[in-house]
């Protein structure tokens, strides 16, 4: 099955923000006459600033599935899990890359029976946008609304980048629940492997059993460079916009 997220090598250092305190200290004016000293005000916390990533990474890329922290996320209801598969299925720049994906599909000659000229990239058109808006609704909505499994990508943000690197490949098999506990990733691997099963309905070639296994493995490898897109891009970001990240 086709995908939109592309592999990315280049990487940066993430940039650490520190909140610091203030105190204050101030005097009671019905203090007695003998002299008290004055109290000070305890320190109020200050809440650390919510990181603002990018809702397309590059510009391009829909990018609704993540999110700066698991300690600040709360749970999605399944009607928001539904909410941001639609987003990633028809946000602008999906169609800008189910375009470029049908054009290399039919250069390639990827799939023969859908032909060249305008009719045969119409049909690679339709058919690549149907395996990315099938995944998304499996991955991001239908299984995780079963599995009560949150379908986000949340940031770590720190560490080293073979460390953050580990982290982004490995969420492809571990996940985080509702509950916020580490769990097996029953819903990527079960909605992938249901959208390669519903792809076969309407590719007319390449329907062999060896076939869907190529296509799933190759989704689960794409899978992995969209979460290291989502883990460093927001860093390249900040770098190239003054140490903010772009919201568009």
């Amino acid at each position: 099955m086709r995908s939109y997220r592309f592999l990315i090598t280049c990487m940066a250092s993430s940039l650490a923000c520190c909140v610091s305190a203030q105190t204050t200290s101030g005097s009671d004016p019905s203090a007695p006459a003998n002299g008290a000293a004055n109290r000070a005000i305890p320190a109020q916390p200050v809440p650390a600033p919510v990181e603002q990533l990018p809702k397309r990474l590059f510009g391009v890329i829909p990018n609704y599935r993540s999110h700066a922290s698991l300690k600040d996320a709360k749970p999605l209801t399944a009607k928001e899990k539904f909410e941001i598969s639609a987003r990633d299925s028809f946000d602008p720049g999906n169609f800008l890359v189910t375009g470029a994906l049908a054009g290399i599909g039919q250069a390639t000659n990827s799939t023969q029976s859908y032909g060249q000229g305008m009719a045969g990239y119409g049909r690679y058109f339709g058919s690549t946008f149907g395996d990315i808006t099938i995944g998304n609704v499996m991955t991001t909505g239908v299984f995780p609304s079963l599995f009560h499994q949150d379908p986000r990508y949340f940031r770590r943000g720190t560490g080293s980048v073979w460390s953050r690197l580990g982290y982004a490949m490995g969420q492809v098999f571990v996940t985080h629940g509702d509950n916020k506990r580490t769990q097996f990733n029953f819903s990527e691997i079960c909605g992938n492997s249901t959208a390669v099963a519903i792809s076969n309905a309407y590719n007319p070639d390449n329907r062999t059993a060896g076939d869907a296994a190529g296509k799933l493995g190759l989704q689960f490898g794409l899978d992995m460079a969209g979460n290291i897109l989502k883990e460093f891009v927001p860093d390249l970001s900040r770098k190239f916009h003054g140490g903010h990240s772009p919201k568009h």
